[in-house]
């Protein structure tokens, strides 16, 4: 088997979902943003894409009909460049770098495309037509559990109390804009977004350039956030503030094998070395990653002392915690920028928003291993271990 390399990786900003910086933006054009950017970044020709693949959690409506290919069309890719999408919910992002990662490996491909893209302001939680299999639902129910009860189920199991997920929530946002303030997020393309107000009886578009994370608060404190209920269920200790942001957004990530970066002299920027995918109880999904991370590992080889930094989604302030502290994860550099309590979680991107950060994160600090991990609707987890190319 071959190598599979990181050339660039990038994502758009992450915008609230409804009332952020791309609420008014297609998810299509908002994945041929983050692809074009990409594109503009690495200088690789066109030509030589070979396909697109994407991942999004609900692809239906603006986010169906093929997402990647209409992306990669969008984006003016060549005609030769085809799309796939993909779906594996919050993990479907990452899932899209490892099978590109998983072709080139095995000879079939040189330069892919993996991206992630989700418009959480156009296709609701949960699709606009929910139609869970009534035989599944009557033998167990708990199959199609709301999210933030899992995290309710999730903190009963591991005792996880409503003071440390609301102090967890705080040092998310404080991360992030201390990251935001130092503009640690060089990742970032710019996207040209566009709203509309009335101006003088007459509806006027107004286009503005969205460079920066809309959803992180410098104002958010712990004495706010206990005032808040439980968002999910009466006397719940899960609340909207300590879960993660609905949140748009988008990322792209040029693998390449070995015989490309001979081929066209470019350097790329980290190495995928494993990916592991495993199944949990759906009522407890936040759990996914403390099986998954284990595997990640054992594949590469690895430890976790060899892991610099790890991106751990923050789905939940709950599962995160459940997951660090069972796996003796407590004084390891998780999240050193803030997570998605305070930068967004947008479903199908997040995977490949997470990978673009992290390889940031490891040239800025040295770091020669990170990781991506996260829980995963329907009760999964998986991980993701990249290593830094100098």
């Amino acid at each position: 088997m071959g190598n599979a390399y990181i050339l660039e990786a990038v994502r758009t900003a992450g915008c609230k979902a409804k009332r952020g910086g791309f609420a008014n933006m297609r998810p299509d054009d908002l994945a041929s943003a983050a692809i074009k950017g990409l594109m503009d970044r690495c200088g690789v020709d066109g030509n030589l894409v070979e396909d697109v693949v994407l991942g999004t959690a609900f692809p239906e409506g603006e986010q169906g009909n093929n997402l990647a290919r209409g992306a990669a069309m969008g984006a003016g890719l060549p005609i030769t460049a085809a799309g796939q999408t993909i779906n594996r919910f919050c993990s479907s992002g990452l899932q899209a770098v490892a099978t590109s990662a998983y072709q080139i490996m095995a000879g079939h491909a040189d330069c892919i495309i993996a991206a992630g893209a989700e418009s959480m302001t156009t296709i609701p939680m949960g699709g606009s037509k929910f139609a869970g299999n009534p035989r599944l639902a009557k033998e167990w129910p708990e199959s199609y559990a709301n999210m933030g009860i899992t995290a309710e189920y999730v903190a009963d199991r591991y005792n996880i109390s409503r003071e440390d997920m609301d102090k967890f929530a705080v040092e998310s946002h404080r991360r992030a804009t201390v990251a935001i303030a130092a503009g640690k997020f060089t990742e970032i393309v710019p996207v040209e977004a566009e709203s509309y107000a009335l101006k003088d009886g007459k509806m006027v578009c107004k286009k503005t350039m969205v460079v920066i994370d809309d959803g992180s608060r410098a104002d958010v404190n712990f004495a706010g956030l206990t005032k808040l209920k439980g968002a999910f269920k009466i006397g719940g200790s899960v609340t909207a503030g300590n879960s993660s942001q609905m949140t748009d957004g988008a990322a792209a990530v040029m693998v390449v094998s070995e015989e490309f970066l001979k081929k066209t002299g470019l350097k790329p920027v980290a190495r995928f070395v494993s990916f592991a995918v495993t199944g949990c109880e759906p009522e407890y999904m936040g759990i996914g990653p403390i099986k998954a991370i284990p595997k990640a590992l054992e594949k590469a080889g690895l430890t976790l002392a060899d892991i610099g930094v790890v991106e751990l989604n923050e789905a939940f302030a709950a599962q995160s915690l459940a997951v660090i502290r069972t796996l003796g994860m407590d004084n390891m550099n998780i999240n050193p920028n803030g997570g998605a309590i305070a930068l967004g979680h947008p479903l199908g991107c997040t995977g490949a928003k997470l990978t673009a950060q992290i390889i940031k994160e490891m040239h800025r600090e040295g770091h020669r291993y990170g990781m991506v991990s996260m829980c995963i609707g329907g009760g999964m987890g998986a991980a993701g271990i990249f290593e830094l190319v100098k």
